[in-house]
């Protein structure tokens, strides 16, 4: 039992640390904030290039706060958005977290990627890659 009564907000904080952890040991990174800050630019990258609905959905199968993060920010009106480019979505994450030192691109992304296919269904996978631009969606391991 929860110290405060509040067992969804214990649990919740258990499961974004879960993610952050997974996150950092993929991507082989001793820093646990500097992965968070790559989850939260990715997940951004990835909300504005899919559909409203997709967004709903795949925010669904996420822990509260990451879930919270990766509606921070966002303006349905200006999303999808028009730049559907692969170097765009990478260029956008690149200008968010190169001041990071351990920083590899593409690679890195394919982290958070494979992250989100341990931690949501299969099917939602399948539907946010169908959302995705073909250029983007090659960047998505199996």
């Amino acid at each position: 039992m929860s110290a405060q009564g509040l067992e969804v907000i214990d649990h919740t904080v258990q499961l974004t640390h879960e993610w952050i952890n997974e996150v950092r040991d993929r991507l082989g990174w001793s820093s646990s904030r500097d992965a968070l800050r790559l989850l939260r630019v990715t997940l951004a990258q990835i909300r504005d290039h899919i559909g409203h609905d997709q967004v709903a959905q795949l925010s669904a199968q996420m822990p509260l706060l990451i879930r919270g993060m990766f509606f921070e920010g966002w303006t349905p009106a200006q999303t999808p958005v028009a730049d559907r480019s692969a170097d765009s979505f990478v260029k956008v994450i690149a200008d968010k977290v190169s001041d990071v030192q351990d920083w590899r691109g593409s690679d890195d992304i394919a982290a958070i990627f494979n992250t989100l296919n341990s931690r949501i269904s299969d099917g939602e996978i399948a539907d946010v890659k169908a959302n995705l631009p073909k250029h983007i969606r090659a960047l998505w391991p199996d």
